[in-house]
């Protein structure tokens, strides 16, 4: 995949059936920062689509020193959030994907469960320790040119799965690609490039 700065808003009219769902890497994508990787589709249109990896943690900043720099205290029941790392564009933007009991005016809505914000105010509001029920932070995200993600999947590159909150928002990040893979009946162990690795 080749990353392009398709922004979130660009895509912000996409109505098609693909803007909700999760796309499962296979064994055979070639590029090495979506090995492994589940990513959830937050908008996907004829003019290209953008979405966040919900699998992969930072382990060099946290919660605390990005919204540190933003000039936001953390109540020490919102320190534990986890950054992610959401997709190799504008790694220095944060989001928030986020169930919709929070919406903010200038909050996309994705389906009828979830949203996604990327505004101070959402940030402000899970660093006192409110803000949303369910919620994954993100720097960066994963962005396709017009057409570009249709040929990828045609390529065999990804695989679609419906998303659901436990793999979109749990913890367990290190399962999440086993479990969306089995969740359409997929046995991660009997795909070519599979076996054979830890």
């Amino acid at each position: 995949m080749t990353a392009t700065s398709t922004s979130p808003s660009d895509d912000a009219d996409a109505g098609d059936d693909l803007a909700g769902m999760l796309l499962i890497a296979t064994p055979g994508m070639t590029d090495p920062r979506f090995r492994r990787s589940v990513i959830y589709l937050c908008s996907y249109s004829t003019q290209g689509a953008m979405g966040l990896v919900v699998n992969r943690v930072a382990s060099d900043i946290s919660f605390v020193d990005v919204v540190g720099q933003l000039g936001i205290e953390v109540a020490e029941r919102a320190a534990e959030v986890d950054v992610h790392v959401g997709g190799p564009v504008e790694t220095s933007r944060g989001f928030v994907l986020h169930s919709t009991d929070f919406t903010h005016a200038d909050s996309m809505a994705v389906d009828e469960s979830r949203a996604l914000s990327a505004t101070i105010d959402v940030l402000a509001a899970i660093a006192s320790g409110g803000g949303p029920r369910r919620r994954m932070f993100a720097l960066g995200y994963a962005g396709w040119a017009a057409g570009q993600l249709d040929q990828e999947i045609q390529a065999n590159g990804w695989l679609l799965v419906p998303a659901d909150d436990d793999l979109v928002f749990g913890a367990d990040h290190a399962t999440k690609w086993d479990r969306a893979l089995f969740k359409i009946g997929v046995d991660p162990s009997l795909l070519s490039g599979v076996a054979g690795h830890a």
